[in-house]
């Protein structure tokens, strides 16, 4: 069998290596618009990542904060719709939801501005910025540098940069990552971003690897407070991502045989769709360019009717309203 050595010779069954293996940093560093050295690879959830950032500032507070989030009103700004994990994690550790409207290029400014800038106990803002779940949405350049620009009464605003769905295309032209490092940088705010991201429905759901990028003080920040809980990542199932990827060219092409794989499946969907649900303008749904959602809008009281039914069928959809 192949040995377990990583590339620079550490023998990856043993333990340490906080910061995770540098060679799958270096594949996944340009395809997720994140210098390798602020790059953290981790274990197997994003979801589990946001929470210890989230837990981290409200137990220490994060660089630029005056203390601990903690103990005092925590507000969390959601656009709508979104996605339901980001707003559980959010209310389960204290933070009042804010619900914030959609348009074609992201969240309305407008709204966000009214609230954060005059409102020192609006902590943040959650964003997918590639095919957002559930209606596909990407966030525009323009839109980032409004974002990472504007004016907060917290000095200590952070903005949730979930990339869940940064190489997930199912057609081109695609979205190129917005280096939205680079924008906070240039903006006058390097630490308010924090990016994650993961190998879920690129590899294994349950078996890939997470990963969180920000400013070198936000990475140190989140590898010292990581360091007291955690000895190192699991480095064999990175070096196995390492291995089966070779370079970011092999991420892309994985990506797009995904491609061919699921558009006959959300072709499918759209056809049925139209053919039964079109004629009489009984329901709007979504034909999303990437991501892995088809969101669909029936008439009003119906949503969780249509989720019993569809389920009796055999088909599990996320719950009404997610």
């Amino acid at each position: 069998g192949r040995d377990a050595a990583s590339a620079d010779g550490t023998d990856t069954r043993n333990y340490g290596g906080l910061h995770g293996l540098t060679e799958l940093r270096e594949i996944f560093s340009p395809l997720l618009g994140v210098p390798t050295e602020q790059l953290l690879a981790q274990g197997n959830s994003s979801l589990t990542l946001m929470r210890d950032a989230l837990a981290f500032a409200m137990l220490h507070g994060r660089p630029g904060s005056a203390g601990p989030w903690a103990g005092k009103p925590v507000r969390m700004l959601c656009p709508v719709p979104g996605y339901d994990r980001h707003f559980g994690l959010a209310e389960s550790l204290g933070f009042e939801l804010v619900p914030i409207a959609m348009d074609a290029e992201g969240p309305v400014m407008d709204q966000v501005a009214a609230l954060a800038a005059d409102d020192p106990t609006v902590k943040g803002i959650w964003i997918v910025p590639v095919h957002s779940n559930p209606i596909g949405v990407s966030v525009s350049e323009r839109r980032a540098r409004e974002l990472m620009s504007l004016k907060t009464a917290a000095g200590d605003f952070t903005v949730l940069w979930d990339n869940a769905y940064a190489l997930h295309h199912l057609r081109e032209p695609h979205p190129e990552p917005i280096d939205v490092l680079g924008i906070a940088a240039e903006a006058g705010h390097p630490d308010r971003p924090l990016v994650f991201a993961s190998t879920s429905k690129i590899t294994h759901a349950g078996a890939g690897v997470a990963f969180f990028g920000g400013s070198p003080a936000i990475v140190d920040w989140f590898a010292r407070h990581t360091a007291a809980g955690a000895i190192g990542p699991d480095k064999i199932n990175h070096l196995r991502h390492a291995r089966f990827f070779g370079s970011p060219e092999g991420v892309r092409a994985h990506m797009r045989k995904q491609a061919e794989l699921l558009n006959p499946k959300f072709a499918a969907v759209d056809a049925v769709f139209s053919r039964e649900l079109g004629p009489d303008d009984l329901a709007a749904w979504t034909n999303p360019s990437g991501g892995y959602f088809i969101t669909l809008a029936v008439p009003p009281g119906t949503a969780s009717h249509v989720v019993k039914l569809a389920a009796e069928a055999g088909v599990k959809l996320t719950p009404a309203g997610a």
